[in-house]
């Protein structure tokens, strides 16, 4: 692994646990949980919707009435 690759690796590992941090301490703005969101996309990560999952809790405390959501979340 080149020089500059190991510095690109290890500025996304300190960048990914400032995230934790800020998150897990409630202390991120919406900007800090929208570029979280971000780095999690550009790394293709991605999360199922399950009943017993916080992501289905996510979903149905949003204020959305969209029967397409709910027939995704019951076939998981």
């Amino acid at each position: 692994m080149s020089k500059k690759t190991e510095k690109l690796h290890g500025l996304q590992d300190l960048l990914i646990d400032e995230f934790i941090k800020r998150i897990a301490s409630g202390e991120a703005s919406p900007s800090d949980l929208n570029a979280a969101r971000q780095l999690l996309k550009d790394n293709d990560i991605h999360a199922a919707v399950k009943d017993d999952n916080p992501l289905a809790n996510l979903v149905s405390m949003l204020p959305f009435n969209d029967e397409g959501v709910d027939k995704v979340i019951n076939q998981q």
